[in-house]
This record gives structure tokens, sequence and C-alpha cells, in this order.
């Protein structure tokens, strides 16, 4: 029998505490959603009122946190104030329902949280939604095995390919830009081996090697994703469609009629994130390789950076691309007509087109995009990762030349292996939903046991 099929009402009840930025929060509350179907009560709680909890969730309750904060404050000092004295209050307010909190699981990048489960007599779990690999990493410099400035080129950590200093996370090498940002990421391990639960938002066969490292070294590393929609991968959840997040509005009708008149494999899809703030010079050598490749494209372009697009581009290229502003990613990266996605090699991206079987161009920008970027092109080889040159920019031949060698290259039939991996891993009794039916089974013995 399927467990969603068979499992009875239960009073256990798990809070869910994501990072509150998008690329956090959709992991966070594909996790939760996966738990509510095999029977556990789930809130999570959420800063952002303005999408979130006005979508339907399924059976995840959505628990808004007001903030008065101040944007000059630390930002994540400041989270982690409000939710001192938050957390608390919610924990209680649940109580009184008659459906007492048994645990929180929290964001890795916020360590501190566990010490506030701890307070308030909770298991806690930590969920990584950054790859095994990248927090391998992270997990040298705070072992202070990987200093900055790196010293020697290339860089070897067991389990990993020798890595050039443009392959590691980008706060190793840009030091100026980024001043606080590792000390804040190699925190993640303070506290981490008193853990009750360390779940990664990656699969069994993506990262073997990585994991067994890590989980040697004491962390019980267990992998739970890919946290994409269930109805992309294994399709056991029917109400589970979409994140659930949109940030920005999409064009979703416009992308999916333009779509269907597309050929099979014919389209580039080019996004680079909720984020991604690209140089007129940049967008420029974008548009014209995009033009240069000769293929049908569909490119994301937030309002914000519409001007720097060169002019006339759009009315030079209305037959062969189309510009929209946002789209529903999952849905376009499923599309038959799509042979290609030009991306910045964040996660969430990543693990969609490897999910879904989609070769990529990998253009990353910062943060943990380069060291996804390497495996993608080096390890996977579900795709090409572009070069820079000189002044740091991507031009248009090398953009024009990756994107035909994956448009009409061999690299397409090598993705459907980790399409495949990733949806046995979430079907039923495949690894990650037996991590998370481990999880649930002992959640929930606890808790029948608390109550006798």
């Amino acid at each position: 029998m399927k467990t969603e099929q068979y499992r009875p009402f239960t009073e256990t009840h798990v809070l869910a505490l994501p990072l509150p930025f998008q690329g956090h929060i959709n992991p966070m509350l594909q996790f939760s959603k996966r738990l509510a179907s095999k029977g556990l009560k789930v809130t999570l709680l959420t800063f952002i009122d303005n999408q979130i909890t006005k979508t339907k969730n399924g059976s995840v309750n959505i628990e808004f946190i007001s903030s008065d904060a101040n944007e000059e404050d630390d930002y994540f000092q400041n989270l982690k104030s409000i939710v001192s004295v938050k957390l608390p209050e919610i924990v209680a307010k649940i109580s009184e329902s008659g459906f007492p909190v048994s645990c929180l699981i929290y964001d890795s990048i916020m360590p501190w949280a566990l010490d506030m489960a701890r307070e308030l007599g909770l298991f806690g779990a930590c969920l990584f939604t950054q790859s095994c690999a990248v927090s391998n990493i992270y997990y040298k410099a705070n072992e202070g095995k990987l200093r900055t400035p790196v010293e020697k080129v290339p860089v070897s950590i067991e389990g990993m390919p020798l890595l050039d200093l443009y392959d590691l996370p980008s706060f190793f090498f840009d030091l100026e830009n980024y001043p606080t940002s590792l000390n804040l990421l190699t925190n993640q391990f303070l506290n981490l081996g008193d853990a009750d639960w360390v779940f990664f938002n990656t699969f069994n066969g993506l990262e073997d090697e990585v994991i067994n490292r890590m989980t040697a070294r004491q962390f019980p590393i267990k992998p739970i994703g890919p946290s994409i929609p269930s109805m992309f991968l294994d399709k056991r959840i029917q109400e589970n469609k979409e994140y659930g997040l949109n940030l920005y509005k999409p064009n979703i009708e416009s992308c999916m009629k333009w779509l269907d008149s597309r050929e099979t494999f014919s389209v580039i899809y080019v996004s680079f994130g909720s984020l991604c703030i690209m140089g007129e010079k940049q967008m420029e050598e974008i548009a014209f390789g995009l033009k240069r490749s000769n293929h049908y494209f569909l490119w994301v372009v937030r309002e914000s950076e519409e001007e720097k697009l060169p002019s006339n581009f759009v009315e030079e290229t209305m037959e062969k691309g189309m510009i929209v502003t946002w789209c529903n990613q999952l849905e376009v990266l499923a599309h038959k007509s799509i042979g290609c996605f030009m991306t910045h090699c964040g996660w969430n991206s990543t693990m969609e087109a490897l999910s879904l079987g989609v070769p990529m161009v990998a253009m990353p920008q910062w943060c943990d995009q380069t060291t996804n970027a390497k495996f993608v092109a080096d390890v996977w080889r579900t795709g090409i990762r572009v070069k820079v040159d000189e002044e740091g920019i991507v031009t248009k031949e090398e953009i024009e030349m990756c994107l035909k060698e994956v448009m009409e290259g061999e690299i397409r039939k090598n993705c459907e292996k980790w399409k495949k991996l990733a949806k046995e891993a979430m079907e039923e009794d495949g690894s990650s939903d037996k991590n998370i039916e481990e999880f649930v089974a002992k959640l929930m013995a606890t808790s029948h046991i608390t109550k006798m």
C-alpha cells in the first residue's frame, strides 16, 4: 500500500523555519509538503507575506511572523532576535491548540535555531539547501583547512575533483565584495554535531562520495531531494504542482502558448534567477550570442533589467525569440520544446534541470553557483561551462559556441541518467523517500511514547 493512502491522522507536529529568501523557502516548503503527505502536521514559519500566505499549500499550515526590522540593522542578527522572541510564542500557542510541536526543522544558515529548539524541549533537524559538495568546502574552511586568500591551487578535497580558484564559491576569491559572507556560511557547522537529523536537498547517486566522506565525520547526512513539486517527479502528491512562492508574477499562458508552437528540443531557455544583476555590456553579449546561435529562445529578463537590452533587439528577434519578465520555470523546463537551459546554476535551478533531463549552459555569477557549474560540466557532464575573457565578460562568440554545442551535440543523452535517478529517489521506497519515512516514523513513535 502507498503511504499517502493509509496514513492515519496524527498529532505529531513539526515547525519548519526557512531562511526568508525564495531559494531557501522553496525547498523547505517542498520538504514540508512531503512530511505532511506522510501524516505529520506541519507549520511553516515565514517572514514573507506577499505571496506564500495567499497560495494553496496543501496540508502545510503557514504562520506569518511580522517583523519591524530596520533595513539598516545587521540582517541576520536582527532575524535571530525576532525568532528568539516569536518562536516561544508560536510554540506555546500551538500547544494550546492540542497539537504540541515536537521538532523544529531549520535552515542550516541559522545554527542558533537549534539552541532555541533545545530550550523549548524540541528535537532539532537541520536542512541544507545547497549542494553537499559546496557545504563540504565550507566545512573545510570551518576546520581551518581551507583559508582565504587561497594560497595554493588546484585545491584538493577528499571525495571531490580538483578545484581551481574559480571553481570554489565566490566568497573564497571575491573577498572585497562579501567580507562577512564566508563566516556566515562556515558557521553552519558550529553545532551541527548536536542536531538530531541533518538533511540535504540532494539525492543518492548524485553526490555519493561527498556524502559518504561527510557522514564519516560524525554528520549522519540524509538526502531528501530533489525538493521540487511531486507532480514533476513521482506524481504521488496530486495537489503538489508548484512551489507555492513566486516573488514575481509569471507569464504562464503566453509562455506555454509560444512553446507549444515549437518543435521538440528546439528552444533555448535563458534565466539567471531572481537576484542576478547583469552589467549592460554582459546583457548585450548574451543578446547577440542568442541571435548568432540561430535557435529559438525564451529569455527571462526582469523588469529592472529590461533597459539593458540592446536597442531594437526585441524587434529584430521577434521571429526567433520571446522575452518575458518572469515565468513558471518548472513548467518551462518540463516542456518538450526545451532543448537547453542557459542558467546561473543556482542549486534549485540546477536540481530542476537535472531532475527534468535538460542539458545546461552554465554561466555562474556568485556564491555556490561556480562550484555547481564545475560539477555540471566536469562531474555530472550534463552541460558546458562558459569561459570569461580577461575583463570578466562572457563574449557573444563564446555564448554562441556553447549554445550550439549543447543544442546540437550529445550531452542530452547523459542527462537521462540523472533524470531517472532523481525520480527513483523520490518514488515509494526510493532512497530519499526512505529517509523521509524514517524521520516521520521516529517522530511519531516518540510523540506516542510521550503521550502515554
